[in-house]
């Protein structure tokens, strides 16, 4: 296990915890995270690999994360492990933002956007070994009307996919297949695109688009080929607005995403912002999308980066490259 210390040039470093650490390594769990065997057996795996010193807890009604969070933190903890997809990684980022203790993250969800983009792997043993050899690096994440997010943030067709993906799930249970499925059946059910004002550094555009996505990782834009991964490196939002109003628009750019061959000023338009306003002149509340989660909510949307810092745990190969930061 590493810990991150200041450098006289205030660089952070990775150095070994002291022989005998006995401090506790606390894990939050999904409740749904090893209910059937086969995950409860992965779960179990990264649990051994731990150690001796894990508490697990597993949040739910009267066991909110933010509770289970401070708890860990009276109780003296190490480290902070969010088991779980994407939504869990973001519900313990919230409550760890700004916290000495570090976070690490197992990937026990359906995507892992968030732990695959940091360099894990997605097999749960493997990861709890990368997390005890990693090291620990403060980061900057993105928030909007308070709500923080890790990976990317939308507005328009993906919190609709989000919406039927829930619906699709709750018959045929959770898979890429059925998540993918999901979003088949929202582009046939398209009808007419969202009329937006974009307010990006103070300058302003109007659209009208089908979908805008905010994005903070550099993990799904690498995997579709999209623009963005310098305004990340550079702690900036990566503002993708698609060009599709029309159902076989839509088709057209899913084929050339799936393809990597989607290109800014044609099929979307790319800014970089370290501050966004969204405004929907003749709509007062729209879904918001963040890592996997939705809400309606009330506009405009005002997105900027987090003045704290997230201390976070990257594996060792990643944590070697990074400079004091890291864009995942």
């Amino acid at each position: 296990m590493l810990i991150h210390a200041e450098t006289a040039s205030s660089a952070p470093v990775a150095i070994p915890f002291a022989a005998g650490d006995d401090r506790p390594i606390h894990v939050i769990a999904n409740p749904r995270s090893g209910t059937n065997a086969r995950d409860r057996g992965a779960l179990d795996a990264a649990l051994q690999v731990l150690g001796e010193r894990v508490h697990l807890a597993r949040f739910g009604p009267g066991k909110s994360i933010e509770t289970l969070v401070e708890d860990a933190c009276q109780q003296g903890a190490g480290l902070i492990v969010a088991a779980g997809g994407d939504g869990t990684a973001n519900g313990v980022a919230a409550a760890m933002l700004g916290r000495e203790v570090p976070m690490a993250v197992l990937p026990l969800g359906t995507f892992n956007y968030f732990a695959r983009g940091l360099g894990f792997s997605e097999d749960p043993a493997e990861a709890a070994q990368q997390i005890l050899a990693g090291g620990v690096h403060p980061i900057r994440i993105g928030v909007v009307n308070g709500q923080v997010f890790l990976n990317n943030a939308s507005i328009g067709l993906y919190p609709r996919i989000l919406r039927e993906r829930e619906s699709i799930y709750a018959t045929w249970g959770r898979s890429r297949l059925a998540a993918h499925w999901s979003v088949i059946r929202c582009f046939l059910r398209f009808r007419k695109p969202m009329r937006l004002r974009l307010r990006i550094d103070g300058a302003e555009t109007i659209h009208r688009t089908a979908l805008v996505f905010i994005a903070r990782s550099t993990f799904q834009l690498d995997r579709f080929g999209l623009a963005g991964e310098a305004a990340i490196s550079d702690d900036r939002f990566a503002v993708l607005v698609a060009r599709a109003d029309r159902r076989r628009d839509l088709w057209r750019t899913a084929a050339k995403l799936a393809a990597r061959v989607a290109e800014p000023g044609s099929d979307y338009d790319f800014h970089s912002a370290s501050e966004l306003v969204i405004e929907a002149p003749s709509r007062r509340h729209l879904y918001l999308a963040y890592d996997g989660e939705k809400r309606r909510a009330p506009t405009p949307f005002t997105f900027r980066m987090s003045e704290d810092r997230l201390q976070i745990v990257l594996p060792p190969q990643h944590a070697a490259l990074s400079g004091g930061t890291a864009s995942t």
